[in-house]
């Protein structure tokens, strides 16, 4: 996605978490709610990937913040390379549609410490699209009421995916 459509979607979510009703911000929160805090857009990581489907999808429980658990489907994983190092990350599916959450060095310093999600665009000859600057944080990053996945271990990254939104800022504690 080009940086000019980028900005303006980060502008619309900001009106979305300042205003609307299923904003997943409290009163207080609203109030003091100044925008999120984002990385600069980062073309290089806006990618298109060839997954590699598992040669058996199961169906995996994913545990919650909450301590729930979710039903996922480990559909695949592609690889990438980042700074010179490769990464390799699992697509899950859901009834919904298809699922990335993931972990990065930069997580507890820079961005949300349980990790960050996407939802990868499936692409009609196959491929995926995969835009890291469309990271966000889960809703449990805004208050403890919520209950989200939390990343599954092989989606741990050992690089820094700087791109996408970072941490909540400080009026998360409003």
């Amino acid at each position: 996605m080009d940086a000019p459509r980028l900005i303006h979607l980060r502008a619309q979510k900001d009106t979305f978490f300042k205003t609307h009703p299923q904003s997943p911000l409290s009163a207080a929160q609203k109030a003091a709610f100044t925008g999120l805090s984002y990385y600069p857009p980062m073309p290089n990581l806006d990618l298109i990937v060839t997954v590699t489907p598992f040669a058996q999808q199961d169906d995996v429980q994913i545990q919650t913040t909450t301590g729930e658990t979710r039903w996922y489907r480990r559909y695949g994983e592609f690889r990438f390379t980042v700074d010179g190092q490769e990464a390799r990350l699992t697509i899950y599916q859901t009834p919904h549609g298809w699922f990335l959450p993931f972990v990065d060095v930069s997580a507890g310093q820079e961005t949300y410490p349980a990790g960050r999600y996407l939802e990868p665009v499936p692409l009609a000859d196959g491929r995926f699209e995969v835009d890291f600057n469309q990271a966000y944080n889960p809703y449990c990053a805004y208050g403890e009421q919520w209950s989200c996945p939390l990343t599954p271990s092989e989606n741990r990254l050992s690089v820094a995916i700087r791109a996408g939104e970072k941490l909540p800022g400080v009026w998360v504690g409003a």
